[in-house]
C-alpha cells in the first residue's frame, strides 16, 4: 500500500511531527507484520526519527545543523541561496524505515517521525508512505 501526505511548513528551518499521519496510513493498511517507509520528495528536506517529549530536542537539532552548516557560504548559494538546505537534507537523509509489529509502528515511547524542513516555509511538502506486508 502506498499513500501520500502533504505538509505545509511555517519556518525556514523546522521539524514537523508527522507520526500521527504515518500511523493513520499503517492502520488503514491493516498490515500486522511488515515495514513502513517514509520518504520526503525534495532536495532540501529530510525525515528523522527523534524525541518529541518537548521542543528542546527539535530546537537542538536545528541549532546543531545551523552551527555545522551555516547559510550564505556555499558555492550553490550563487544559484538560489539555499546551499545549506541541500547539505542539511543530505546529512539527515530523505527517509526512514520503521518496522510494523502487531499492527503498530515499532517506535519506542519517545520516538516520533519528523519532516525536517530546511528551505521553508513551503506550501506543500510531499511525503510518500509505503507499507510493505512481510507476511505474504
Amino acid at each position: 500500500m502506498q499513500s501520500g501526505i502533504t505538509i505545509k511548513t511555517k519556518r525556514h528551518n523546522e521539524l514537523v511531527d508527522i507520526t500521527e499521519q504515518v500511523r493513520d496510513v499503517v492502520q488503514k493498511s491493516r498490515v500486522k507484520t511488515g515495514l513502513v517507509s517514509v520518504y520526503v520528495q525534495g532536495a532540501t528536506a529530510g525525515i528523522m526519527i527523534q524525541e518529541n517529549w518537548d521542543e528542546s530536542v527539535q530546537n537542538d537539532v536545528i541549532s546543531l545543523l545551523n552551527k555545522l552548516i551555516p547559510s550564505g557560504v556555499w558555492e550553490h548559494d550563487a544559484q538560489d541561496n539555499n546551499g545549506d538546505a541541500h547539505l542539511k537534507a543530505g546529512i539527515v537523509g530523505p527517509g526512514e524505515t520503521i518496522p510494523i509489529v502487531e499492527g503498530n509502528m515499532g517506535l519506542s515511547t519517545w520516538q516520533n517521525i519528523f519532516l525536517c524542513e530546511f528551505d521553508g516555509p513551503r506550501e506543500k511538502r510531499a511525503i510518500v508512505v509505503t507499507v510493505v506486508n512481510s507476511e505474504e
